[in-house]
C-alpha cells in the first residue's frame, strides 16, 4: 500500500504554532514543515540517495507557499526517479543563476568600460560613451545574459532610440554594443556579437560636416576677430594658436606641458583617435604663443587649464561660445579649423596630400600599406606649418 501524501491543509500550515521544542508536521512523501520555537517555519524534504538519507532544503514559509513545496517535493521525486540528486541539482542552478546574474549585458558593459574603453579614448569621449550606454541599452539590454542577447532583441533597442529622432546615436550605441559583445566573447560570456546581423537594419545616419571658413577673406576676418577678442587670456591663446597647429580640439585642450618642447619647438602626444604618437612642429608664432601662455599657466598640468581650477583643461565649450560671442556661430567651430587648413593648404599653398593627412593625425599608408610613423615627413611638415603660419599672418593685414 503507498503511503498518503498531502497531508496537511493551507490553514493548518498556517496556524501552526511554535513549542518549546522544534516540531515537525508531516505532508507525505519525505516533506514536512518544521516549527523553530522562534515561530519560524522550514519546508524541509528527507529522500535516500545512493543508499544514504538526505535532506533537501525547499524554503521557508510563507515565502514558499504549501502548493509551492509540493511542487517542490515533486520535481525531486522526478530528479530522483531520473537517479539525479535534488540538493547537487539545486546546488548547481543557484550557482549557475549566480553565474549568469554576473554576465548580464550591464556588468560586462561596464567591466569594458573600466578595463578596456577609457583607456582607449579620451575621458570626454569615454563619458560620452558611457552616458549613451546607460541612458539607451541597460534599460533595455542590461540585465538580460549577454550570451543569450539575439540580434532581433538587440534592434528593438536601437529602434527606441530612431524613434527619438537620434539616428546617429542609434548607430554608435550598435557600434558600443558590438565592442561589448567583442569583449565578452574574448572573456568567455559571449559566442558571437549579433551587431553584423544588422547591416542595413538601421536608416543610414547622415554625415556631419563641421561648419568651417574656407575662403581666405573669411579667414583674415576670423583671426582679426581673435586678435581683438576680449574674453579669458587662455581662451584667447587657445584660439590663436588652434588655426596654427589644427589638431583635434580634444587634444588642443587637454595639452600637457611636459609634453611640449619649446627649444626643440615640438609638441608630442598620442592622437586620440587612432592611439599612435604624434609629433606636432610648432611653427615660431606658435613657439610665442606658447612661451608667453607659461608664464600664467606653466605651473598646471594642462597648457589650457579651466577658469574655476588648474587641475583640470578647459571645458569642452569655452572656445565655441567664444567663437560664437565673434559673430561666428553656425559659420565656424573649434574642429572647423582642421577643414580650413586642410582646404586651403591643399588647394591655395599647394602642399601634398600626405602631409597634410599626417599633420591631421588621420592613417597614412605607404604603397606597401603599412603606416607612416610619428617622425614621417617631420621636415616636411615643418616647413608646411611655418609656411602656413606666415600664411595666416598676411591674410590679417
Amino acid at each position: 500500500m503507498s503511503r498518503q501524501i498531502n497531508k496537511l491543509s493551507a490553514t493548518a500550515v498556517k496556524t501552526a504554532k511554535p513549542k518549546d521544542k522544534t516540531t515537525r508536521m508531516a505532508d507525505g512523501g519525505g516533506l514536512y514543515l518544521e516549527i523553530r520555537p522562534t515561530g519560524s517555519k522550514y519546508w524541509r524534504m528527507k529522500y535516500r540517495f545512493a543508499g544514504k538519507e538526505k535532506l533537501l532544503a525547499i524554503g521557508t514559509y510563507p515565502d514558499v507557499t504549501l502548493a509551492d513545496a509540493r511542487k517542490a517535493r515533486d520535481k525531486a521525486k522526478e530528479q530522483l526517479a531520473e537517479e539525479v540528486d535534488p540538493s547537487m541539482a539545486k546546488q548547481l542552478e543557484r550557482q549557475l543563476g549566480q553565474q549568469v546574474a554576473a554576465n548580464t549585458f550591464q556588468l560586462v558593459a561596464q567591466e569594458w568600460l573600466e578595463r578596456v574603453h577609457q583607456y582607449d579614448v579620451v575621458p570626454d569621449h569615454y563619458q560620452r560613451n558611457r552616458r549613451r550606454l546607460e541612458r539607451d541599452a541597460f534599460p533595455v539590454l542590461g540585465k538580460r545574459p549577454l550570451s543569450e542577447i539575439t540580434a532581433a532583441e538587440l534592434l528593438t533597442c536601437l529602434r527606441r532610440i530612431e524613434e527619438r529622432g537620434h539616428v546617429e546615436t542609434a548607430h554608435r550605441v550598435k557600434t558600443l554594443c558590438g565592442q561589448v559583445f567583442r569583449y565578452g566573447i574574448s572573456t568567455g560570456r559571449a559566442e558571437r556579437d549579433p551587431t553584423p546581423d544588422l547591416r542595413g537594419a538601421l536608416r543610414p545616419s547622415k554625415t556631419k560636416h563641421y561648419p568651417a571658413l574656407t575662403d581666405p577673406k573669411e579667414v583674415a576676418e576670423l583671426l582679426r576677430a581673435i586678435d581683438g577678442y576680449g574674453g579669458q587670456p587662455v581662451t584667447i591663446a587657445a584660439l590663436k594658436l588652434a588655426p596654427l597647429v589644427f589638431t583635434r580640439p580634444g587634444e588642443l585642450r587637454q595639452a600637457s606641458w611636459v609634453d611640449i618642447d619649446l627649444e626643440a619647438a615640438t609638441w608630442t602626444f598620442e592622437a586620440s583617435k587612432t592611439g599612435q604618437p604624434l609629433i606636432v612642429p610648432l611653427p615660431t608664432q606658435a613657439v610665442d604663443i606658447l612661451s608667453d601662455l607659461y608664464g600664467l599657466t606653466g605651473r598646471s598640468e594642462f597648457v589650457f587649464p579651466g577658469a574655476r581650477s588648474n587641475k583640470r583643461p578647459m571645458s569642452n565649450v569655452a572656445m565655441k561660445a567664444a567663437l560664437d560671442r565673434m559673430g561666428f556661430k553656425n559659420q565656424m567651430t573649434v574642429h572647423g579649423f582642421r577643414a580650413m587648413a586642410r582646404t586651403i593648404l591643399a588647394e591655395r599653398l599647394g602642399y601634398p596630400e600626405n602631409y597634410i593627412e599626417q599633420q591631421l593625425a588621420h592613417t597614412v599608408r605607404d604603397p606597401n600599406g603599412r603606416a607612416y610613423n610619428r617622425t614621417q615627413y617631420l621636415d616636411q611638415r615643418r616647413e608646411m606649418l611655418q609656411s602656413w603660419a606666415n600664411y595666416l599672418d598676411q591674410l590679417r593685414t
